[in-house]
């Protein structure tokens, strides 16, 4: 039941660390107007996603309850595949991609959008901004993808998978 725990902290730690984040930096950033340049290629910002990644379907209509049940959705099959899994790298990358969606949800349900606040750009190019939770969930992503790869590796040399 160690992973169900693990899962439990990596939940905790990035749910908190972006609602106070967004506690922090927001204020900070009004107090500075519109962004607070932190380098040359880094700023925080104060911005209200209503949609998804980029801000894509932020027109749907019930567009909240429609992304949070979808992401709830996804977060139950992340969960299902975290409990049929041994492999230590998988229930990582499950756990970040469960607390990623569970933290946009929550901001979705309390808020009707997901607060983001790190924004780069460099040399006139610009990346949306994001925020803790995104990453997460990134994070989660390659890590599953390199579990993956490993174990297909694995698998294919006959090699003990120790990850």
């Amino acid at each position: 039941m160690m992973k169900y725990s693990y899962l439990s902290a990596i939940v905790i730690l990035i749910v908190l660390s972006h609602q106070l984040a967004r506690l922090i930096i927001f204020p900070a950033v009004a107090a500075h107007g519109s962004f607070l340049e932190v380098t040359p290629f880094f700023s925080l910002v104060e911005v209200w996603n209503h949609g998804i990644s980029f801000g894509m379907a932020k027109g749907l209509p019930y567009g909240q309850w429609v992304l949070s049940v979808t992401s709830l959705t996804i977060t139950a099959i992340m969960l299902y595949c975290l409990h049929k899994t041994e492999n230590k790298l998988s229930i990582s990358a499950f756990s970040f991609v469960v607390a990623g969606a569970l933290g946009n949800v929550l901001d979705r349900i309390r808020f009707g959008a997901v607060a983001d606040y790190l924004d780069f750009h460099a040399f006139g190019h610009h990346w949306p901004a994001f925020n803790f939770t995104d990453v997460a969930i990134v994070l989660g992503v390659f890590l599953l993808l390199f579990a993956n790869i490993v174990q297909s590796l694995s698998a294919r040399h006959g090699i003990a998978n120790r990850i």
